[in-house]
């Protein structure tokens, strides 16, 4: 795959700019919050899997709410995260570029990290869920529009 954000506004359910949706963005957010209670309890009952698996997904809830916030659709994680690290820095897409790691490895190649390390992955999810919930909550229409302006340059040429 091409870390280039032309590739992903160019394949099916890449991206593409839609409607703002704050009441969507929302129900992701509640999403991601959901998921940090379920892989609390897949932790507690020893399934190191699907807390690998939840956390992941929590994160995904979490970064999918500030695109849907924004107004961006796509249906290829690799893309929504490519997306969110073009446009906060790459700093903010770090723990879930790991996390996604584990996860792949977990469900598809039953590489299973030890409970200690689920622990601090669960840890991790939880200040990368609140972190996006105060953005996506704090994000301004001038945010919004500069965000849009941004994919839409980086987007150019692609379709």
């Amino acid at each position: 795959m091409r870390d280039d954000i032309k590739w992903c506004a160019g394949m099916k359910d890449g991206i593409c700019l839609a409607e703002p949706d704050s009441s969507l963005a929302k129900s992701y957010l509640n999403n991601a919050k959901s998921s940090l209670k379920r892989a609390e309890t897949d932790l507690s009952e020893g399934d190191m899997l699907w807390a690998t698996v939840v956390i992941y997904y929590a994160e995904y809830y979490a970064l999918y709410a500030f695109l849907q916030r924004i107004g961006i659709k796509c249906g290829n994680h690799f893309c929504s995260i490519l997306t969110a690290g073009k446009l906060l820095g790459e700093e903010k897409v770090k723990t879930i570029n790991e996390h996604k790691k584990k996860r792949i490895d977990a469900q598809y190649y039953m590489k299973i990290v030890d409970k200690r390390r689920v622990e601090e992955m669960l840890r991790l999810a939880k200040i990368f869920v609140s972190e996006y919930d105060n953005m996506v909550s704090n994000l301004s229409a001038a945010d919004i529009q500069m965000h849009r302006e941004t994919l839409g340059r980086l987007m150019e040429g692609a379709r």
